[in-house]
Protein backbone atom coordinates (compact mmCIF):
# COMPACT_ATOMS: atom_id res chain seq x y z
CA UNK A 1 0.00 0.00 0.00
CA UNK A 2 1.16 3.50 -0.68
CA UNK A 3 1.81 6.22 1.88
CA UNK A 4 4.45 6.82 4.50
CA UNK A 5 3.13 4.41 7.13
CA UNK A 6 3.96 6.88 9.92
CA UNK A 7 0.39 8.02 10.66
CA UNK A 8 -0.39 7.57 14.38
CA UNK A 9 -3.93 6.47 13.47
CA UNK A 10 -2.59 3.27 11.91
CA UNK A 11 -2.86 1.70 15.38
CA UNK A 12 -6.65 1.60 14.78
CA UNK A 13 -6.32 -0.63 11.69
CA UNK A 14 -7.66 -4.14 12.25
CA UNK A 15 -8.04 -7.21 10.03
CA UNK A 16 -11.56 -6.68 8.67
CA UNK A 17 -13.96 -8.14 6.12
CA UNK A 18 -16.40 -5.85 4.28
CA UNK A 19 -19.77 -5.92 6.07
CA UNK A 20 -21.59 -5.22 2.78
CA UNK A 21 -19.21 -6.18 -0.05
CA UNK A 22 -22.00 -5.49 -2.56
CA UNK A 23 -21.94 -1.73 -1.87
CA UNK A 24 -22.14 1.20 0.51
CA UNK A 25 -24.04 0.09 3.60
CA UNK A 26 -26.02 3.32 3.94
CA UNK A 27 -26.64 3.83 0.20
CA UNK A 28 -28.00 0.29 -0.04
CA UNK A 29 -30.36 1.03 2.86
CA UNK A 30 -31.42 4.38 1.32
CA UNK A 31 -31.69 3.11 -2.26
CA UNK A 32 -29.07 5.68 -3.27
CA UNK A 33 -26.11 5.43 -5.63
CA UNK A 34 -22.37 5.83 -5.11
CA UNK A 35 -19.27 6.50 -7.22
CA UNK A 36 -16.51 4.54 -5.43
CA UNK A 37 -16.38 2.39 -2.30
CA UNK A 38 -14.17 2.70 0.79
CA UNK A 39 -13.63 0.10 3.52
CA UNK A 40 -13.29 1.18 7.16
CA UNK A 41 -10.16 -0.55 8.41
CA UNK A 42 -11.36 -0.51 12.02
CA UNK A 43 -14.80 -2.16 11.71
CA UNK A 44 -15.33 -3.27 8.11
CA UNK A 45 -18.11 -0.82 7.27
CA UNK A 46 -18.35 -0.09 3.55
CA UNK A 47 -19.01 3.54 2.68
CA UNK A 48 -19.12 5.69 -0.42
CA UNK A 49 -16.36 8.13 -1.40
CA UNK A 50 -16.28 11.92 -1.27
CA UNK A 51 -17.32 12.07 -4.95
CA UNK A 52 -20.55 10.26 -4.08
CA UNK A 53 -23.68 12.25 -3.15
CA UNK A 54 -23.72 11.25 0.52
CA UNK A 55 -20.00 10.79 1.36
CA UNK A 56 -20.84 8.01 3.85
CA UNK A 57 -17.23 6.86 4.35
CA UNK A 58 -16.22 10.32 5.61
CA UNK A 59 -19.33 10.59 7.77
CA UNK A 60 -18.64 7.22 9.38
CA UNK A 61 -15.01 8.16 10.03
CA UNK A 62 -16.04 11.29 11.91
CA UNK A 63 -19.05 9.83 13.74
CA UNK A 64 -17.44 6.54 14.79
CA UNK A 65 -13.89 7.84 15.22
CA UNK A 66 -12.55 5.29 12.72
CA UNK A 67 -10.11 7.40 10.69
CA UNK A 68 -8.59 5.06 8.09
CA UNK A 69 -10.22 3.59 5.00
CA UNK A 70 -8.93 1.55 2.08
CA UNK A 71 -10.15 1.79 -1.48
CA UNK A 72 -12.34 -1.12 -2.52
CA UNK A 73 -11.92 -0.31 -6.20
CA UNK A 74 -10.38 -3.04 -8.39
CA UNK A 75 -6.68 -2.41 -8.99
CA UNK A 76 -6.38 0.21 -6.25
CA UNK A 77 -4.20 -0.46 -3.20
CA UNK A 78 -4.16 2.58 -0.95
CA UNK A 79 -5.36 3.79 2.45
CA UNK A 80 -6.57 7.25 3.47
CA UNK A 81 -6.67 8.90 6.88
CA UNK A 82 -9.62 11.30 7.21
CA UNK A 83 -8.09 12.95 10.30
CA UNK A 84 -4.81 13.84 8.63
CA UNK A 85 -6.27 14.10 5.11
CA UNK A 86 -3.37 12.01 3.81
CA UNK A 87 -2.44 8.68 2.28
CA UNK A 88 -1.06 6.24 4.86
Amino acid sequence: MSGSGSDPHLSMVRPVEPRTPEGCEECLRLGSTWVHLRLCLTCGRVGCCDSSPHRHARGHAHEAGHPIVASMEPGEDWRWCFVDEALV
